[in-house]
């Protein structure tokens, strides 16, 4: 089974998963953003819940829980573990 088939949208990824993050897809200042909230290839990241109407959902970085919106989301590609 090839790498490319474990690998998802963040977006996509269900409550109470763990993911590795493999890489971006969004660049310019979204993608600082992203670095800057720690979500860089080899993080992992924890999908903790979602609000109420299911966008944004929060995720847990480096002990830190954010906040992202489903655009956002699914600009992260991730590898689940």
């Amino acid at each position: 089974m090839s790498e490319a088939m474990h690998l998802v949208k963040l977006s996509d990824v269900p409550i109470g998963k763990l993911v590795k993050v493999r890489f971006l897809k969004n660049n310019g200042l979204n993608r600082r953003r992203m670095m800057d909230l720690g979500i860089i290839p080899e993080a992992t990241v924890l999908v903790s819940r979602r609000s109420p109407l299911g966008d944004p959902k929060a995720y847990i970085v480096r002990g830190a829980e954010i906040a992202l919106r489903k655009e956002e989301a699914s600009q992260i590609i991730v590898e689940r573990l």
